[in-house]
């Protein structure tokens, strides 16, 4: 699938630690987000940061966290990350969801390896 133009970026913030069936919860969602056939994910490990709790998450030597903030950053037009918000609603329980609009200026994958 090819995005140009107009696009829609939803950020998941949660924590590292966070589950979904003994399995990482970014994972889930980005396995989720693959087979909607969004355009695409990131996960992202953040070295800082806190959120509701405001307790700080860090990767400094003294206080090392093992939850340490993640973001899952996925891009589509807006009808479809709208389609996969009611995908999230049993998996994110705490955390932060937003949408962004955006605008794509390339999206260019890597041609299929020959046989």
């Amino acid at each position: 699938m090819k995005l140009e133009g107009p696009a829609t970026r939803l950020t998941v913030l949660i924590g590292e630690s966070d589950q979904w069936h003994h399995r990482p919860l970014y994972h889930e969602i980005v396995r989720r987000a693959q087979e909607d056939g969004l355009a695409g994910a990131t996960v992202l490990r953040g070295i800082e940061g806190y959120g509701a709790s405001s307790r700080i998450h860090t990767t400094r030597i003294l206080s090392l966290s093992e939850d340490l903030p993640v973001a899952v950053v996925l891009i589509d037009t807006e009808e479809r990350i709208r389609a996969f918000l009611p995908r999230l609603d049993e998996l994110v329980t705490e955390g932060l969801v937003l949408l962004d609009p955006v605008e794509v200026v390339r999206h260019a994958g890597r041609e299929a390896e020959g046989p």
